[in-house]
This record gives C-alpha cells, structure tokens and sequence, in this order.
C-alpha cells in the first residue's frame, strides 16, 4: 500500500462531517459525492430550480437563455461502468446550459491499460474539464477521486458521483425525491408518507442513497421488502435508529404491505455484484414482483417508482397505470441533474431571477 493509499483510507474511515467539509465550499456544494450532502435546504433549492428551468425552456428564448449561461465551460462523462440513462441525462443536462462535452466510456481507448493508476488518469481528465461526472465499478472511487483532487492538485475540479459500486448514487436520489416532491406536492408534500423500497436492497446503490436522504422529512415509515439475503445492510439500519426514522423488514411478500404504502420503490436484482455466476438466479423472487393483479392493493394516491433498468419486477402492463411514474422519473434526470450543475457553478440566483422576471412580465 503506497502513501496515497495509506491517506485515503485514513479519510475514508473518518466522519461523514469531515468527508462533507472537504466536498463543500462555503457550505456550498463543490463535488457531489455522498447523499448526506444534501440537506433539506438544498433538496428544497434543486426543486424550484428544477421547475423553474423546465418552465424556462418551454420558450425559444427561455432556451436560449439557459444555453448560455455556461458555454465556457467544458466537462468530461467518465462512464467506466455501461449505463444508459445516467449518461444520457447528464451530457443532456450539459448541452442545456452550454457545456461541451467529452466522454470516456471504453477503457480498453484509455491508457490504465497500459498500467496508468486510476489517480493519474483523473488528475489527466482535470487537466482538460472544469467537471467530471463520473460511474465506475469500483465502490469508492468517485470518493477517492474528488478526495485527491482536493488534496494533492493544483486543479481540483467538481466531480459529480454517477454512481460507484454498490455504495452510493446521490444523483438518482436527487431525482428520486424530486419525483416524489412533484407526486405529492397537493398532498402536504413528502413529510408523513410511507415509502416500500423492493428488491436487492443489500447491493442496490439507488436505496441506499435514496435512504440516506429520508433524515430530511418528517414523520417518514419506510418499509424494506426483500428476501433475507437481499435485505438492507446493517450500516443503513444502524443510520436510520440514529436519527429515528422508523422502519420495518418484511421478508415473505410485497403484497403483505402494499396497502399501507404511499410509494412504491421497486429495483432490479443487482446480480453483476455475485461473488459467483449465477448466485442471484438460486433465490426466489416471485413474492416480491409487482403485477397488474396487485394493483387494487395500491393506494389512490400511490406513487411506483423504478431506478431503471428494469428486468421482470415490474410487469409491463403496469404502465398504463396513472400511479407509474417511473418513466417520468426518468426524465426527471436531465433537469434534476442541470439544475445541480448550475448550483454547483453559481448560476442558479441569474436562472431564479430570469423565472421571476419573465413570470412578472405582462402578457399580450
């Protein structure tokens, strides 16, 4: 282990509180890196910057307006794990407020196969983007990139988690709670409701940052429906008795719940995480599936939601139902993710005061 490895570790096993000081400037968001960043204040900021910027761009000149507000800035997707509408939604999100892009999403192009650290090739990417998005398979990395950055560059540059191993992806979550914002925005809002999150909730990373984010709200149930051996992990359990957010396990089936949930947070089994080919395939799953059937079960008001990509625990006739939400949670991404990157580089206030002044401005 060499120096760097010895430091990193050193920070990577001390407090989330130091962890959010170095990845904060003047407790304004600088990289994104853990859920725990983001607090209620700035979840609440990204919502309205969020509408606003949809409401902004329905105009030509609203449009406009947004692609210039950063085309002097460059940023670089570093993509080393396959993903679809994360990369998507973020070069989207670049290209709305000017941004030009670059992307690294084949590492057999780059030089670490020529035995180039994962340290140097992102002190190389820095050198060339004022932001770096980054997915990689390796849990920590995003962590340790923007670590390094801030502590062993002359460059550091935001770097933006989109996901690293199966530990965290604060992005998702953000749009996640976006998505629920919206669906409940006449029903009193998030605070209150009942939350089942499904499926492989042990390794999926979407859950655990989405759990991360429920200190926020008040009055939050949340219910994790899950085979013994995909349950959430003991570190989430021990988070949310710290801060006393309630919860409880159900292992037999999802439709022993369903009644008693506000949302439903479905996800896939995350099998590219088994030790051993195959692993995932040996447990059953069929209680914990949501089918056309189960639909009577749901509240009125219910909201399904899903991460993507979806295999088999969604049936496809689902949705048709008002209550799906998840291809809107989908595209909930490009705008959640534009509206982050533009707090990050301080032009939210000029974006919030455009809104305002186009929305006090008489109409013929």
């Amino acid at each position: 282990m060499n120096i760097l490895d010895q430091e990193f570790q050193q920070f990577h096993h001390s407090s989330t509180a130091n962890k959010i000081e170095l990845f904060n400037r003047d407790n304004h968001l600088f990289d994104l890196i853990l859920s725990q960043q983001l607090d209620r204040k700035v979840l609440d900021h990204i919502y309205h910057l969020t509408c606003a910027m949809r409401k902004i761009s329905k105009s030509k000149k609203g449009h406009l307006f947004l692609q210039n507000r950063l085309p002097h800035k460059r940023a670089i997707l570093y993509f080393a794990q396959p993903s679809s509408r994360t990369f998507l939604s973020f070069e989207s999100a670049c290209h709305l407020l000017g941004i030009k892009t670059s992307d690294i999403r084949d590492l057999s192009l780059s030089s670490e196969v020529k035995g180039e650290s994962s340290d140097d090739t992102i002190r190389t990417f820095s050198s060339y983007a004022h932001l770096i998005v980054m997915r990689h398979p390796v849990g920590n990395m995003a962590e340790r990139s923007a670590w390094l950055l801030n502590t062993h560059s002359n460059r550091p540059v935001p770097i933006l988690n989109g996901g690293s191993g199966h530990d965290q992806h604060p992005t998702q979550a953000m749009l996640d709670i976006y998505t629920l914002q919206r669906s409940f925005s006449s029903l009193e809002g998030l605070d209150g409701k009942t939350i089942i999150m499904c499926g492989d909730l042990k390794r999926g990373r979407t859950v655990r940052s989405l759990t991360y984010l429920m200190k926020n709200y008040n009055n939050i149930s949340l219910i994790f429906v899950a085979p013994p051996q995909f349950q959430m992990g003991e570190d989430l359990l021990e988070y949310l008795n710290l801060h006393q957010i309630q919860y409880s396990i159900e292992s037999e089936s999802l439709k022993n719940v369903l009644p008693q949930a506000d949302a439903i947070y479905m996800t896939r089994v995350q099998d590219e995480h088994d030790q051993q080919k195959g692993e995932s395939a040996q447990i059953d799953l069929s209680n914990f599936k949501l089918s056309v059937d189960d639909l009577p079960l749901i509240k009125e008001h219910g909201v399904i939601l899903h991460p993507f990509p979806r295999r088999d625990e969604i049936d496809v006739e689902v949705d048709r139902d008002p209550r799906a939400k998840y291809w809107r949670q989908e595209r909930n991404g490009m705008w959640t993710r534009a509206a982050l990157i533009a707090h990050i580089f301080g032009v939210d206030g000029e974006i919030l005061n455009y809104f305002e002044e186009q929305s006090d401005s008489p109409t013929d």
